[in-house]
């Protein structure tokens, strides 16, 4: 095994991406931008929407963001994970409405596949075509052998649930049951027999849905019997850019919640002059710093190819999912009444926060399974 390198690979490059994509965010995605843009209406009753600025997604393809991941081979630019969990963590930290880490969850699926389908999805994917999973069942397990899809004849047949950022993407990658076990396969949004049926979800900075495929035509990525290696795979890396997303805002959480502390006067003193505020906010700044640095020893450890990628990567996702309830808990009890409405930014932190940590498996489910692995490795 090799030797992990300093700074968890981080480099040079790595260093320029990420400081390109906070001056990205800071110029085009300020919390009063997307306040605006996705919570212009508050009425419980609204409409579900998707709302998104595709001008942004063209800019953000151009700047090669989702060529990141795909190999060199594909067209990519064959980089790190550390990278793409460095735009991820930027990404969570601006709240922004995009089908970027959908893509980037097809995109670790596709390079696990290894077939020539996979590798012109992940060319499609490097020119700017949104990609994301079909995997999930009606009960919500995302477990390879758990579709509610089957396949007959290079057709799907049955449906896909939380779908994310399903009115946003162009193709998915559906897994199938077939005679042979479980395959992977590509269907276009708009391919005849596709029906998408949009969901409602809190997060107001994403949009989700449930997609049923009556006779489609598909393409094979992974072989019946092969997908759910590819699923497997791809799931560490899936994990840690999830939590890198929930690094990201609660970083922001924290840095909006003490500048208010600092400003808000309450009997004579600034709200952070007392213990009951400030030391729970220290709190947060200890759980989002244990959740990032895992989240980048779990990717330091896929990029390097360490047995334990798996091990450190739902390690990260279960510090990640705790942090984002804690720290969007306290921001907004310390923004106090302001803190609830619907005018203050927080709830669009806070509402991210809360889908994020649920996706493939929270805090407990992610121990459940540690648990079972690290006992089944002492055994």
């Amino acid at each position: 095994m090799s030797e992990q390198p300093k700074n968890f690979g981080f480099g040079e490059d790595e260093t320029m991406l990420r400081d390109s994509a906070s001056k990205f965010f800071a110029d085009n995605c300020s919390p009063d931008k997307i306040h605006a843009q996705v919570a212009h209406n508050p009425d419980i009753h609204r409409p579900i929407e998707c709302i998104w600025d595709k001008n942004l997604w063209q800019q953000v393809v151009e700047l090669g963001w989702t060529a990141v991941c795909v190999p060199e081979s594909a067209g990519g630019v064959g980089m790190p994970l550390v990278a793409a969990a460095a735009i991820a963590e930027e990404v969570g930290k601006a709240a922004f409405p995009s089908p970027l880490l959908s893509t980037y969850y097809a995109t670790f699926v596709l390079n696990a596949c290894g077939t020539d389908a996979a590798n012109k999805a992940l060319t499609d994917i490097v020119t700017g075509t949104p990609t994301t999973l079909a995997i999930t069942n009606e009960k919500g397990s995302w477990s390879s052998s758990d579709t509610d899809v089957s396949i007959k004849d290079g057709k799907l047949n049955g449906t896909a649930w939380f779908v994310q950022d399903a009115k946003k993407c162009d193709r998915f990658i559906v897994s199938a049951k077939g005679e042979q076990g479980i395959g992977l396969y590509q269907v276009e949004a708009n391919a005849a027999g596709v029906e998408i049926t949009a969901d409602g979800i809190i997060d107001l900075t994403r949009d989700q849905a449930h997609i049923e495929f009556n006779n489609v035509e598909a393409v094979a990525l992974a072989a019946e019997g092969d997908g759910d290696k590819a699923l497997d795979e791809a799931m560490p890396a899936i994990l840690t850019i999830i939590s890198a997303d929930m690094v990201g805002a609660g970083e922001w959480l924290l840095q909006t919640t003490v500048e208010y502390a600092k400003t808000r006067i309450q009997f004579d003193h600034p709200l952070g002059f007392f213990q009951a505020v400030k030391h729970p906010l220290v709190n947060v700044m200890l759980d989002i710093d244990r959740a990032k640095s895992l989240v980048y020893n779990a990717a330091c450890s896929i990029d390097c190819g360490f047995d334990d990628a798996e091990l450190n990567a739902r390690m990260a996702k279960s510090q990640a999912s705790e942090m984002a309830v804690f720290a969007s808990s306290r921001a907004v009890q310390y923004h106090g009444g302001i803190g609830f409405t619907w005018e203050c930014y927080i709830h669009l932190f806070f509402k991210r926060q809360m889908h994020n940590q649920v996706i493939y498996g929270d805090g407990k489910h992610q121990r459940t399974i540690l648990a079972d692995m690290v006992i089944g490795q002492a055994a």
